[in-house]
């Protein structure tokens, strides 16, 4: 089992109304100069705030959401400083049914 922490917000502030995707390009720049790994990923799949722990932030949802996924718990907070409306978090899980609904964030992109 690996801890995961997320950040989510509605889709339509967190891909529209900031600027996520320069953001996240600069952090992917920031790992390649690094040599290091990317460790996170975004995903519209919010099936894991069906976790007991977390349903209630999932009933503070409105809209439409988005998370960002991290194995990293210093970059989740790195974002929260940048992003305010948001809520951030963590839950457990195995690595598998993670990676199936993340979408890589080099494919990312906000039209």
């Amino acid at each position: 089992m690996i801890q995961y922490y997320f950040l989510v917000a509605s889709q339509d502030f967190l891909l529209y109304q900031e600027p996520i995707e320069e953001i996240l390009r600069e952090r992917i720049n920031h790992y390649n100069n690094l040599n290091k790994s990317i460790d996170f990923g975004v995903t519209t799949n919010l099936s894991f705030l069906n976790s007991p722990d977390l349903k209630g932030i999932k009933h503070q949802l409105l809209k439409p959401s988005v998370a960002i996924i991290s194995l990293n718990p210093q970059f989740i907070n790195w974002l929260k400083l940048r992003i305010h409306y948001a809520i951030t978090g963590s839950f457990i899980s195995s690595s598998i049914q993670i990676q199936n609904s993340l979408a890589l964030v080099d494919n990312f992109n906000v039209q």
